[in-house]
């Protein structure tokens, strides 16, 4: 069992050494109930997590996974409204009664394609099935076991205070978060605290980019491709005459957007002109303003893709999403609960296999160490940078702070093989309940400090400015629960 005092030692703190670790000792001391219970229920958590990694389940499609969590939150005192926002698997836990309202996010779905096994080396256990390569399964697990800590501790301090967990499906391209926001889901509650999975524990500065995922739908005439192609109208044709021309658009556009796609229809056989052709863009950049001129000039070079071929073409907003905007007070009280936290130490059987995943990635081994050890807080870029997330529109209606926990071993790509192998193991769990720990602490302190709290929401409202008003990208479209089904 590890106490508050190993916590400490384990991040390279030595109780008593220095006031500023006997200040976070006491601090930690006053989450005790909520500690204890994380270090005594490894084995509840290692399990769920295990599970829900065992049987991967894609955006919107997550059953599984979801009533999972459900259950457990629900067998811990947490009333449960279900399929909220429109979608089936999305859910919100409540445990306790009034102010402050702190809610937790958590993911669960995962991505199609990456099925591994828990070894070292590239091990399918079903050929293009999916896997847990962004580590979702580690993320639901480790929001509801800080969740369930928390409740205990409000219990037995009778303190008044409210915790939600709020169950969000299809980050990964799904935006299933904006859904919730749209439907008001985070009014009343006054802090969002979010982690992710990662090979390293930081504080996440980034703000990430702004996106919108678009498909256009290009229908023109079928004939034979030998016998009379007169007769045709090609949406493929179609299709390849958007990308090139967007293609050709790259050169005049911000140097930080970026704007992706594939193909994922594009006719049945060569001998025949096709009918219907779709393609799927991800349209991205750091300034909301810049994104939606972007995606203008692409529909319109669409709708020149069409006139050129003599074809028609719909367009499709399948997901959109704002930029993040992180919490700078609130940062900063998750940095020193992280440091107070540390990092994930591995015992023998999990330092040869985090080696052997390393030499595999290429990377040197003298990278393992980052897994123990905590990132200083880097600086707010003022321009973010990357991929997008669903979490940008939270972060724009309810002060948010996010920071990862290194469920991943160091060195591993994003969305890889390397990362489901490494989640779906202990290492993985060791990861996920770092991340429960700092969501305990920071909870304690917001509930006990009303000085804190008010810093907080006062940086996030002169931020935001007082007039700003959230209009989701993918405008009143209902979700796109099918998004992950082959069509």
């Amino acid at each position: 069992m590890r106490t508050i005092a190993s916590i400490l030692l384990l991040a390279g703190l030595v109780v008593g050494s220095s006031a500023e670790a006997k200040k976070n000792a006491k601090n930690n001391t006053k989450a005790k109930v909520a500690i204890d219970y994380l270090n005594s229920n490894f084995a509840t958590y290692d399990k769920l997590q295990k599970t829900i990694w065992a049987n991967p389940e894609l955006g919107f499609l997550e059953n599984n996974s979801s009533e999972l969590l459900k259950q457990h939150l629900r067998e811990n005192g947490f009333t449960i409204e279900e399929g909220v926002a429109g979608m089936p698997t999305a859910f919100v836990a409540t445990y306790g009664s009034g102010l402050p309202v702190i809610g937790l996010l958590a993911e669960f779905d995962a991505l199609p394609g990456l099925s591994q096994d828990t070894v070292p080396y590239r091990k399918p256990i079903k050929e293009n099935a999916p896997g847990q390569g962004c580590g979702h399964n580690t993320f639901g697990v480790a929001s509801s076991a800080a969740a369930v800590s928390i409740s205990k501790w409000l219990a037995a301090n009778k303190k008044s205070g409210t915790i939600k967990v709020f169950g969000s499906p299809a980050e990964e391209g799904g935006a299933g978060k904006v859904y919730l926001v749209r439907e008001g889901l985070f009014k009343g509650v006054d802090v969002v605290l979010d982690w992710h999975p990662s090979s390293r524990n930081a504080v996440t500065t980034n703000g990430g980019t702004a996106m919108v995922m678009v498909d256009y739908k290009f229908y023109g005439k079928p004939a034979h491709a030998a016998g009379n192609p007169w007769k045709g109208r090609s949406a493929l044709d179609a299709v390849e005459a958007l990308d090139y021309m967007v293609n050709l658009l790259r050169e005049h556009v911000p140097t930080s957007s970026r704007i992706h796609y594939v193909i994922p229809d594009g006719g049945f056989a060569p001998n025949v002109v096709p009918e219907y052709a779709r393609v799927s863009y991800y349209i991205r950049s750091p300034k909301r303003e810049d994104l939606v001129n972007l995606t203008e000039w692409i529909d319109s070079a669409a709708v020149g893709a069409a006139k050129g071929t003599q074809t028609r073409v719909e367009k499709e907003i399948v997901a959109g999403t704002y930029e993040r905007l992180h919490n700078k007070t609130l940062s900063k009280v998750i940095q020193k609960n992280l440091e107070s936290v540390g990092g994930v130490v591995y015992d023998e059987r999990e330092r040869k296999f985090a080696l052997e995943l390393i030499r595999a990635t290429g990377n040197p081994d003298s990278i393992i160490s980052q897994a123990a050890k905590v990132a200083h807080l880097a600086e707010f870029p003022k321009e973010g940078s990357g991929g997008s997330s669903d979490v940008g529109d939270v972060s724009w209606v309810v002060p948010l702070a996010s920071f990862g926990a290194a469920t991943f071993v160091p060195g591993s790509p994003g969305h890889s093989w390397q990362n489901v192998a490494a989640d779906g193991t202990t290492i993985g769990t060791k990861g996920l309940l770092n991340a429960s720990r700092v969501f305990a602490l920071t909870a304690v302190e917001l509930y006990l400090d009303a000085k804190l709290l008010k810093a907080v929401k006062d940086e996030f409202e002169q931020v935001v400015g007082s007039g700003f008003k959230y209009v989701p990208l993918l405008g009143d479209r209902k979700p796109a629960l099918d998004y992950r089904v082959s069509k």
